[in-house]
C-alpha cells in the first residue's frame, strides 16, 4: 500500500519538476525574443505557471502581460506560434515527447486583488466585528 503511495507522491513531483522546467524554457525564449512578435514587443510578458498533464504530453502554459494590458492579442500571438515555441522548448528540456503547448491568461491576481478587496469591504468588517462580539457572551 505504501508503495502505491510513494509513486504517485513521486509522479508529482515529475510533474511539478516538468513544468518548472517547460516554465523556465518559455520564459528564457521569450526574454530572448527567439520568437519575434508586435505583441510581445508591446507588453513583456511574464510565467507565474505551467500546469503540466500526468502524462507530460501537454503543457498550460499561464502568461501574464505586464500591466495586464493587451492580455488577449498576447494570447492570441502566443497561440500562433506554439509550434515554433513548442520546437524551442523540445531543444532545451531533456524529454521523450516535447509537450503540446496551450497558452492561457494567470487570472490569479486578479482573484487575490479580488479577495482583497472583499475582505477589506466594509460588511466584511462589520461581520467580523459582529462574530467577536457574539464570541464574548
Amino acid at each position: 500500500m505504501s508503495r502505491s503511495l510513494s509513486k504517485s507522491h513521486a509522479g508529482s513531483h515529475r510533474i511539478e519538476r516538468v513544468g518548472e522546467l517547460v516554465r523556465h524554457a518559455v520564459a528564457d525564449i521569450l526574454a530572448r525574443g527567439e520568437v519575434r512578435d508586435e505583441a510581445f514587443d508591446r507588453h513583456p510578458l511574464t510565467v507565474p505557471a505551467v500546469r503540466m498533464s500526468p502524462d507530460l504530453k501537454l503543457a498550460t502554459v499561464l502568461v501574464m502581460p505586464l500591466g495586464g494590458k493587451g492580455a488577449g492579442a498576447t494570447v492570441e500571438a502566443l497561440e500562433r506560434h506554439k509550434k515554433e515555441l513548442r520546437t524551442l522548448v523540445a531543444r532545451r528540456i531533456n524529454l521523450k515527447f516535447a509537450p503540446e503547448l496551450r497558452f492561457a491568461l494567470d487570472m490569479s491576481f486578479d482573484d487575490q486583488a479580488r479577495m482583497d478587496a472583499l475582505l477589506k469591504s466594509p460588511a466584511v468588517a462589520r461581520d467580523l466585528k459582529d462574530a467577536g462580539g457574539e464570541d464574548k457572551e
